[in-house]
């Protein structure tokens, strides 16, 4: 399955390159300029995201909510090339894209699905350097009935083929030169996709620092605090606690699971904590000068997160949020 998958991620790109010429073409979607896209990227970049509207009186789909948020222009062709059970109820896609597709970690994807009439909004769960090395990304997908993840969970196959856009204003992209941050990353649920593509974004930073010398990329302090409903739905878990004990100087977390009903795996006991998110554990990771805050997960949790940074001192234009219906 994954030489089948690779020979498919691999095989695509010279089609792909024709079809996305076309496919643009036929929709007269421009490619962006590479000197706009830089101006854009710093202009939308680390100390001026925009706030979501916090309040909606009815759920809206993807493309009504994310209207008035930063969108390029190009809709690109791409491929799946693997499909893996993240959880019992989250499937993880790896799908190949045309080579001028471009993302910052964070971000998300409009899904076009040939055949489906609502239009997809994911939050890619992979790094930009994934990207780079392999010409792949990555989405985890928890199952609905709505459209695009009903196809995802029960149609979509390897060599499935889709269209993506990319958008959003929710993204971490420094500059080598930028002043060290402390970064604090509060997920729920499925929320963590976006954060989990900004922690392995942090990863290869952190390595272009050590390259460097200690010259570029000075990250501070990384601390996670994830809730979910138990530790089969703690999405990404191995791959979050190998990166706390790889950087352990740098990276931490806490898993909070709020109905566990089953023994937790003693791998994972010492990240684990029973209950919900506290003020108590949050302020030990707050610092109104240093801190960035990045959250993602049900909008009753952002909230009351976001409430209880203010009260914590920590700057509104420091607490950014991205928010999933």
């Amino acid at each position: 399955m994954k030489k089948k998958a690779a020979t498919v991620c691999h095989l695509i790109s010279v089609k792909m390159s024709i079809q996305c010429f076309l496919s643009s073409a036929a929709r007269s979607f421009s490619l962006p300029c590479p000197a706009a896209s830089l101006l854009c990227c710093r202009l939308l970049g680390l100390h001026s995201v925009t706030r979501r509207n916090m309040s909606s009186e009815r759920k809206m789909d993807h493309l009504e909510r994310t209207a008035n948020n930063y969108r390029q222009n190009a809709l690109y062709p791409a491929q799946v090339c693997g499909i893996t059970n993240e959880s019992e109820t989250v499937k993880r896609l790896r799908v190949a894209v045309h080579p001028d597709f471009t993302f910052k970690a964070g971000q998300w994807v409009d899904l076009f699905i040939p055949g489906v009439d609502k239009v997809g909004g994911f939050s890619m769960c992979s790094s930009p350097g994934l990207l780079q090395r392999e010409g792949v990304i990555e989405l985890a997908v928890k199952y609905a009935k709505h459209p695009p993840a009903h196809w995802i969970h029960t149609t979509c196959t390897v060599g499935s083929r889709v269209e993506m856009r990319v958008g959003g204003d929710f993204f971490f992209d420094p500059l080598p030169s930028d002043p060290s941050v402390d970064l604090l990353f509060v997920a729920g649920g499925v929320g963590i996709n976006p954060l989990y593509s900004i922690l392995l974004h942090t990863i290869d930073l952190l390595r272009l620092n050590h390259a460097s010398g200690g010259r570029d990329y000075n990250i501070g302090s990384v601390y996670l605090c994830y809730s979910a409903k138990n530790t089969q739905e703690l999405l990404f878990k191995s791959s979050i606690v190998e990166a706390c004990r790889e950087f352990f100087d740098k990276f931490s977390c806490d898993f909070h699971v709020t109905q566990q009903s089953t023994d937790v795996d003693p791998n994972l006991q010492p990240f684990v904590k029973h209950g919900r998110i506290t003020e108590e554990e949050l302020q030990a990771h707050v610092d109104p000068q240093r801190t960035l805050c990045y959250l993602c997960g049900p909008p009753p949790m952002i909230e009351s997160i976001s409430k209880t940074l203010s009260d914590l001192s920590l700057p509104k234009e420091k607490i950014l949020f991205e928010k999933w219906w």
